[in-house]
């Protein structure tokens, strides 16, 4: 699978671009601020239709603008097929193949791609909630129907908040529709919990062979699945409904005098261990760091095996930050059959053949420099 041309119009920093690709390696280099995230981003948003930075979909408008509009030709299955996502005050659509997605099920998964950036060096040593978003992520772009699952159930929780929070204050004492929404919580975040698990099993198998390697066998990685209700992956999908039933029964009281939901997918977490020692509290920067990598370069062997293909991977600005062993450990990995978006300020100290065949884009203000 490789992103064969996008083009951007009033996107970010940018009035009108056009690139072709290269469908191994391109490389984009610009000085701080200039564009060169902003055009790794429009890749990212027009595989999930919004971005890894911002909340805000108005945010990716360029200023004094009234849309933003991303198009992209993909190969992939031995087809070629168009994917466009447009943005304005009204909110965003999506089109696969020219025809609008009504349901973002629909769309994403239709391009796979996997982002390495410097924030997700942060994954392992950073709060839960960026955990779940990695998780979150990428169950969604091989299974979409998970993320319908994921979306009623946040849709189910905002109501349930809000209501514990009137029985907590006492603007109602009727709990009827509480048991209600548990019910509904329940049904959507059981299925939610299920693909979790059955998904980190796979990630592990690829992750713990992976940090062995980079770790030249020093180091054992291995990740558990905090959360709320003790079931494992064997557990099947009944026996999770009633746990969190027997389970949302006995908190009930607590929930109503805090007025939040205490339990559920949306309080989970990954715990990392390298040599059975907590690598999020006690590991080095160096074994954070080699444990953030180990996940990404499972993702991308996780997706092929899910999907059938390899998915784009984008890096960031992350070569740089990584030492010389773990960036050739990185590219050697991708070479020959992974499309790959790196960005940089200068390719100086980044010595790899991988780099030497690339396509190299130079980016300033916006705009296109020169291209080789």
């Amino acid at each position: 699978m490789y992103i064969k041309e996008i083009s951007v119009e009033n996107y970010r920093n940018y009035d009108e671009l056009s690139l072709q690709f290269d469908n191994q390696i391109n490389v984009i280099i610009g000085e701080n601020a200039q564009g060169k995230t902003n055009l790794m981003e429009a890749i990212y948003v027009l595989a999930f239709t919004k971005s890894h930075r911002t909340a805000k979909d108005k945010e990716l408008i360029k200023w004094d603008s009234n849309y933003a509009k991303i198009k992209g030709d993909v190969f992939k299955r031995n087809r070629s097929f168009p994917l466009e996502v447009i943005f304005s005050q009204k909110g965003k659509k999506a089109k696969f193949n020219h025809i609008e997605q009504k349901r973002l099920s629909d769309y994403i998964g239709a391009l796979n791609v996997v982002m390495f950036a410097p924030e997700h060096l942060n994954l392992v040593k950073g709060s839960p909630q960026e955990r779940r978003k990695f998780i979150d992520m990428e169950i969604g772009q091989i299974q979409p129907v998970y993320i319908y699952h994921l979306g009623q159930y946040q849709k189910i929780l905002k109501q349930r908040n809000a209501l514990l929070k009137d029985l907590q204050r006492q603007k109602q004492t009727d709990r009827t529709m509480l048991k209600v929404l548990t019910e509904q919580l329940i049904e959507h975040g059981s299925i939610v919990l299920k693909k979790r698990l059955q998904f980190l099993q796979k990630l592990r198998e690829w992750a713990t062979p992976i940090h062995d390697g980079i770790s030249r066998g020093l180091e054992a990685l291995t990740i558990d699945y905090e959360g709320s209700i003790n079931v494992s992956e064997d557990t099947d999908l009944e026996r999770i409904i009633e746990t969190y039933t027997s389970y949302y029964d006995s908190i009930e009281d607590r929930e109503v005098e805090r007025g939040t939901t205490l339990a559920g997918p949306h309080r989970d977490d990954l715990i990392f261990y390298v040599n059975n020692r907590n690598v999020q509290t006690y590991g080095s920067q160096g074994q954070q760091r080699t444990t953030a990598l180990s996940l990404k370069l499972a993702e991308i062997e996780l997706i092929d095996q899910e999907v059938g293909e390899y998915p784009i991977l984008l890096l960031d600005d992350v070569l740089s930050e990584l030492d010389a062993h773990r960036q050739s450990h990185l590219l050697n990995t991708i070479q020959g059959k992974v499309q790959t978006f790196v960005t940089t300020t200068s390719v100086d100290g980044i010595h790899h053949e991988t780099l030497k065949d690339a396509q190299i884009f130079n980016i300033h203000n916006g705009q296109l420099l020169s291209e080789r």
